[in-house]
């Protein structure tokens, strides 16, 4: 995801107890991965909706599968504002609950077992389901439901602790030119004909995902096929199918930077792993973000079209997604940098696969500069951030660029064999479910053999960077170069490789690694040989620092 407009309040769902029925204690045993709704996995949905050709008043019929994991009576969906007018159980009505943010659900009583869970239910829909009329007037619907506006537009387990599947059936009015794309792939589209026909339309996504990433686009829009892309590199074991969906007016702008997506995608496969979806659309939509990762259906903002086209490192960055944050989801807000600090970097990566190692740096150098000027999150927040309720503030340069940084930081700590190796074991581990920081530590801990622990305390959970002056002095008698670095007191000390490349009068640099301790100040004496000349601290971009270097 890429942000674009300011950070919101986040929704935060009221657990009320209404005398019928409450929510059975459990151990932190029992509650599992699944704590945000302890005792309680949902595998499926199957979500059917009327839409309208104007307005925002929707119709929907959501079934729920779930298994029960623990001693849990009472089933608590987030759904805010909309008029349910029925719950049924195993086909079975039943009496709920209802606040204006959650619907309370008896369960049969008796051993763990799977229920089936329909809500019928409707209303005009305020968010989650973005539905308005462009500046032609015609009405579109796109679902933009980051990172807990699901529930107002879907009864659901709203956490992306909880992924699963879902099957999206999509009635309305038929009309030229107006698709339906959603999660997944295309399992039926058919309709009337004449002037009240309504069109009905099914996708289908076999993969579990969370609420966040369920999204239906209902608009008039345009399709470019990008063709078979990535073959033998598929979890489905066939080619990638990638798509570009834009307004009739956007198509002038087509392929632009779409055509790189077969590389990107082939590149991140070849990685990472086979991508993990059906197939993979690009669509042009009218949502919040500049763009969203939306599993196997990208959105990317209205605005990019219109200026030019999207961006490379954006196509890269959501694509990138599919596999962090998507694939292997962040079990809890606080580790959001599992999937923004992954896209960012993988991005990175993409240029330095297709540009060169000159670009890389370059790229790595203007993440650096970003974290630097930040004023706000980085100095005074970790990058694992336990305090923070407000989920959009966790849109911050600390869950990308600090986020990717760290990234970059391991690749150099563990070697790069190690380092890929680890994160392509990460993945398997968690693909198609959830995972926290401890989770990528342990796998690269395995690949690398190195204890990463206070890496890890260093660079995530405490905030900012270290500040540092660097003065060097060479002997071309004592054939050595002293070095000292001094720790500005405003983040305290950090323990980190110094990297050098020294060059002498002839022209001739090597590259020497010094081991600065945590604390204020170290000096260092090294040999070298020769008349050195230069000393370039930090010459491949490798550490997340303020450096200031004078020759003394």
């Amino acid at each position: 995801m890429v942000p674009r407009s300011p950070a919101s309040a986040r929704m935060t769902a009221r657990f009320a107890t209404i005398g019928l029925l409450a929510l059975t204690a459990t151990s932190a045993a029992a509650q599992g991965a699944h704590a945000y709704r302890p005792g309680i996995d949902v595998t499926d949905y199957a979500i059917t909706l009327d839409v309208p050709d104007t307005g925002s008043v929707i119709q929907g019929d959501v079934i729920i599968t779930l298994r029960r994991t623990a001693r849990v009576d009472t089933l608590v969906l987030d759904l805010r504002h909309l008029r349910v007018s029925r719950v049924l159980v195993d086909d079975k009505p039943v009496q709920f609950g209802r606040t204006d943010s959650t619907i309370l659900v008896p369960l049969p009583r008796g051993a763990d077992a799977t229920f089936r869970v329909r809500v019928g239910y409707g209303g005009a829909v305020s968010d989650g389901l973005i539905a308005r009329a462009d500046t032609a007037g015609r009405w579109t619907y796109f679902g933009d439901n980051w990172p807990d506006r699901a529930r107002y537009w879907i009864p659901s387990v709203d956490h992306p602790s909880d992924k699963a599947t879902v099957t999206w059936t999509i009635r309305t009015p038929r009309k030229r030119g107006r698709l339906v794309v959603a999660n997944g792939y295309l399992v039926e589209s058919f309709g009337a004909r004449g002037p009240n026909a309504v069109s009905t339309v099914r996708w289908k996504e076999t993969r579990p995902i969370p609420t966040y990433l369920m999204v239906v686009a209902i608009a008039p829009l345009i399709q470019l096929e990008l063709g078979e892309t990535a073959c033998g590199l598929s979890e489905y074991r066939k080619c990638v199918r990638q798509s570009v969906y834009v307004a009739p007016e956007q198509w002038g702008v087509l392929p632009g930077n779409f055509s790189k997506a077969s590389d990107i995608v082939q590149f991140f496969a070849s990685t990472v792993g086979p991508f993990p979806y059906e197939k993979l659309a690009h669509l042009q939509s009218s949502t919040r973000f500049g763009g969203m990762e939306n599993a196997s259906a990208i959105f990317y903002s209205d605005r990019a079209f219109r200026r030019g086209g999207v961006s490379e490192n954006l196509i890269a960055h959501e694509t990138a997604h599919q596999w962090f944050g998507n694939a292997v989801t962040e079990r809890d807000w606080p580790h959001l940098w599992l999937s923004e600090g992954f896209a960012t970097y993988f991005a990175a990566l993409w240029t330095e696969r297709s540009r060169g190692d000159t670009a890389f740096k370059g790229a790595m150098r203007r993440l650096r500069e970003t974290i630097l000027s930040d004023a706000d999150a980085v100095p005074k927040r970790p990058v694992i951030d336990t305090v923070e309720t407000t989920l959009m503030r966790l849109l911050n340069r600390n869950s990308y660029e600090k986020g990717g940084f760290v990234l970059h930081m391991l690749r150099a700590r563990v070697g790069d064999s190690a380092f890929f190796k680890g994160v392509r074991e990460y993945y398997k581990a968690h693909k198609h479910s959830t995972a926290l920081t401890s989770d990528l530590q342990a796998a690269l801990e395995k690949s690398s053999g190195k204890p990463l622990g206070a890496f890890m305390d260093q660079w995530l959970r405490r905030p900012g960077y270290p500040e540092l002056q660097v003065d060097w002095q060479a002997d071309s008698a004592s054939q050595t170069l002293e070095i000292g670095v001094a720790q500005a007191a405003r983040f305290g000390a950090f323990q980190f490789p110094l990297r050098l490349a020294v060059t002498d009068r002839s022209g001739q640099t090597r590259t020497l690694e010094v081991a600065i301790p945590a604390q204020p100040e170290t000096r260092v004496m090294l040999p070298v040989s020769g008349v050195i000349t230069a000393v370039e601290v930090d010459p491949d971009v490798q550490l997340l620092a303020r450096i200031t270097t004078r020759a003394r």
